[in-house]
Parts: C-alpha cells; sequence; structure tokens
C-alpha cells in the first residue's frame, strides 16, 4: 500500500497552525524555545515528555500556556509521598443519599496534565499512571474509562534536590516520549521578562486555535516521509546503545548498563517526523535523528555506578555512539 503524502495545501496549513501556537507561546514566555520545541513534538507525536530542571523555569507555565492557546484542559498534580493513585486517577465514593457507590473522576481526565515533582511520588503511584499513560485509559472497580483523544502527561523532577525522593524505574522512564533538560535564562531574556511584568504583558489572552488544530498537526506528522536509509540509520543507533562495545571504546562501553528497547526505535521515528514539520519539511532528514539524540536517549541508556563516580553523563555517551554510526 502505497503511503499517502503531504500536499502542499496541508503543509501550508500545519506551517500556519505552529507559527500561531508560536506567537501565542512567545506573548507569554520569554525564552524556552527549546521548552516549546519539546512540547510540540511530544504533542504532534502523540506521546508524553519528562522534564528535568530546577524549580521556576516556567514549566507549568509553558503547559498552561499551550492549553490556553487551543482551549484545552489543564490539570496540575502536585506530587508528594503520601499522594495516593486514586488521587490521580479517581476512585468510587459512597453516596448516602442514592445508597449507592458514585465514580468521581480524577485529575488524570484533561488534555494536558502536569505532574508535578514526579518523583517525589511512591513507586505505586508513579505506577497509577502508566496505564494512562501507554493504554490512554484508566480502570477504577474493573470499569474502564477512555483519556481524552489530545492527552499529553508533562512531568517534572528537580535533579538537585533528592532527599524523600524515588527514582523513576525503567519502564516508567521508557514511556515518556521524550526528555528534556532545561536551563537557566540568559540576562537578556530575564531582563525582558522583567520588562513584560512591568508592562503587565503576561494577562492571559483568548485562544487562537482549537483542539481540532493540535489532531490535524497530529495527523498531518504521521504523513511525513521517512526514508528506509534513515530507518537503518535509526535502527543502528538503537543497536550500538545495546552493543556498545562493538562500536565505542572499551572504557566508554563498559560505563552503559542497558541499552534502549524498541520504544526508543518508534520515539525516534516519531518524533523526527514532527521535528521535520516544525522545520517546514515533509520528510525526514539524518540531521533531525542527530538533534533529537538527547531527547530520545538520555532516559533509556542506564549508567552505572563507574559512570557517576567517574563524571560521565548520558550525553558523553551518545555522542560517542552518534560519531561510532554512519550517517547515511
Amino acid at each position: 500500500m502505497e503511503k499517502e503524502t503531504i500536499t502542499e495545501e496541508e503543509l501550508k496549513k500545519s506551517l500556519t497552525i505552529l507559527e500561531e501556537i508560536e506567537k501565542y507561546y512567545s506573548s507569554q514566555i520569554v525564552g524556552q524555545k527549546n521548552l516549546l520545541r519539546s512540547l510540540l513534538i511530544a504533542i504532534m507525536a502523540n506521546g508524553h515528555i519528562l522534564l528535568e530542571s530546577v524549580p521556576g523555569l516556567a514549566k507549568t507555565t509553558a503547559a498552561k500556556v499551550l492549553t490556553d492557546a487551543v482551549a484545552g484542559e489543564f490539570k496540575r498534580i502536585q506530587c508528594t509521598p503520601d499522594l495516593l493513585p486514586s488521587d490521580i486517577i479517581g476512585t468510587q465514593i459512597f453516596n448516602y443519599k442514592t445508597s449507592e457507590f458514585e465514580t468521581k473522576i480524577g485529575p488524570i481526565f484533561a488534555n494536558f496534565v502536569l505532574l508535578d515533582e514526579i518523583n517525589r511520588s511512591s513507586a505505586k503511584t508513579q505506577s497509577a499512571t502508566l496505564e494512562a499513560m501507554q493504554e490512554r485509559q484508566i480502570t477504577i472497580d474493573g470499569k474502564r474509562y477512555s483519556l481524552p483523544e489530545i492527552f499529553v502527561v508533562i512531568a517534572t523532577q528537580n535533579p538537585i534536590e533528592q532527599e524523600g525522593t524515588y527514582v523513576l524505574a525503567e519502564a516508567q522512564l521508557d514511556r515518556f516520549l521524550i526528555k528534556e533538560k532545561l536551563d537557566y535564562p540568559t540576562v537578556l531574556e530575564e531582563v525582558e521578562m522583567l520588562k513584560k511584568i512591568e508592562e503587565n504583558a503576561f494577562e492571559k489572552k483568548d485562544a487562537i486555535l482549537k483542539l481540532e488544530d493540535l489532531k490535524y498537526l497530529q495527523t498531518i506528522t504521521k504523513k511525513v516521509y521517512i526514508d528506509e536509509s534513515v530507518k537503518k540509520y535509526i535502527a543502528q543507533i538503537i543497536l550500538a546503545t545495546r552493543y556498545p562495545a562493538n562500536y565505542i571504546e572499551k572504557n566508554f562501553a563498559e560505563y552503559i548498563d542497558l541499552g534502549s528497547s524498541p520504544r526508543g526505535t518508534i520515539a525516534f521515528m516519531e518524533c523526527s517526523k514532527a521535528l521535520a514539520l516544525i522545520k517546514g519539511r515533509c520528510y525526514v532528514t539524518p540531521d533531525d535523528i542527530k538533534d533529537l539524540r538527547y531527547s530520545i536517549l538520555r532516559h533509556r541508556i542506564s549508567l552505572n555506578f563507574s559512570a557517576v563516580a567517574d563524571k560521565v553523563t548520558e550525553e558523553q555517551i551518545i555522542d560517542a555512539i552518534m560519531e561510532a554510526v554512519p550517517t547515511p
């Protein structure tokens, strides 16, 4: 079956939607362009995103701004050690008037769900989000409830403060399509932010798009062309994470405990299609794969204690692998 291609009209409409979102975002947030790109990729590829940064870098605001732009529903869940699975997905409550149990839906039922400091919740609570993230449904008292078509989990974690936290399991990490690390704004960006606060420029604005526009982007993203040679390039990169000794220096290869699962392969393909469309193209290039290397692999490569002791980062390992795999 021949794959449907993107028409000039479809590409133009997609770029118009993306441009409108960027304008709305820039009017509410100073800087953080990488955050916008990552959020758009997660939405367009119909996946979830993990953000790692110190507090106060506009993660919550960015998620809220994107929701406002498309008139979606936004829910924020502050994760704490005493948070229960029922606090996220919902539970059954006894109604004394009717003498019956009623289902109370939790905050997971929204278009954009922010799990703030997800690593502060217990492993049991973290696992409650697995079904929602992977199956896009939850189960309460044996009954299944489907989540909205546009459903994106945006989880955050603080890399500095680790007291009272629970490290995310590999299975949970793998459910996140991408992981981004955010840095502080530049001096100029911070000055611009102060000016806008003085001018009261951050007031909430009316929605400029609809959720249907995001669905349209998702549909067009699937139609972006990716050549067989690029698919093989992705597969070779993933293979190199599993058998690093065959690709990179032995002392570097020994730092890796576990390589990427097939979800990494799929994530590369889906995210590269989204990135190509953001860049105004209807086809994927090897450079798109390289641009996404950290976002896709940094949470799918497990390093051992020797790497921590020697201060070797996931990014260094990823760079070594990318250099070792020939570019098509």
